[in-house]
């Protein structure tokens, strides 16, 4: 198999989450190998600084503010990246968040936001991406970023409905995958796994009990996530990888 990106130099990804850790070397990945990439976020003036500090690469970023909690900022950033940068080739559905609290005694809010951005901004950009795909024959490839956690549960004191809402991730990847077989799509879906990664969610917004526990572990750095998404979307177009599954030597989750 040989291994490159030329197929996709000058075209559109959309990369969610796109302001920081995973998200943002995704892009800087991305942009470095040739790609236009419309990066979503909230904070999207560090997407901003990011694509000053990327001029001067092969490709291009974009910042899209986009609350990806809200069906409408979802739909209108694609409708932006559409008229302005050109057909969708590639989404990477990494945004996603985990509200450190308890189910036996948890904040219902903060569940409620997980699955918002975990499972339906997933799903909103996901059906908006696929609309641009099949409208315009294209052979896209849409990559979920999802988690070890959804595929087992963990058990790490606080991690409460994340694990429930990346379990739901592995199964829409699938469905997807399904109903895109069964209308003759070419489109591809993976799922991406990836074990313990070094990024704000997991080392930076917590409190100092977890962050002693984490640095005691085994981690991966979001540019490795970065290039098995560049692995992933290197294949050739009769192959699709369904299941990806990253994780450092030695993790034991």
């Amino acid at each position: 198999m040989v291994l490159s990106l030329d197929r996709w130099v000058g075209k559109v990804a959309v990369v969610t989450g796109a302001s920081s850790g995973i998200g943002e070397a995704i892009t800087e990945f991305l942009v470095d190998k040739g790609l236009i990439v419309a990066g979503l976020a909230r904070r999207s003036e560090r997407v901003e600084e990011k694509a000053k500090q990327l001029s001067g690469k092969k490709g291009k970023l974009h910042a899209v503010k986009t609350d990806i909690t809200k069906e409408e900022d979802i739909v209108n950033a694609f409708k932006w990246i559409e008229k302005n940068l050109g057909h969708v080739h590639i989404l990477i559905n990494n945004a996603g968040i985990s509200k450190e609290n308890f189910l036996r005694d948890g904040d219902s809010a903060s569940w409620k936001q997980t699955f918002d951005v975990n499972v339906m901004g997933l799903c909103i950009a996901t059906r908006e991406a696929v609309k641009i795909m099949s409208a315009n024959n294209i052979k896209g490839h849409i990559i979920h970023i999802n988690s070890v956690a959804g595929h087992k549960v963990v058990d790490y004191p606080g991690i409460n409905v994340y694990t429930a809402s990346k379990h739901a991730v592995t199964t829409l990847a699938e469905t997807l995958r399904h109903e895109l077989n069964a209308i003759d799509s070419k489109i591809k879906i993976t799922s991406l796994s990836p074990g313990l990664v070094a990024t704000e969610m997991t080392t930076v917004n917590f409190g100092e009990e977890r962050k002693k526990v984490v640095s005691t572990l085994p981690i991966l750095k979001p540019q490795d996530i970065a290039e098995a998404v560049g692995y992933v979307l290197s294949t050739s177009e009769n192959v699709q990888i369904n299941e990806l599954t990253i994780t450092p030597v030695g993790e034991k989750f």
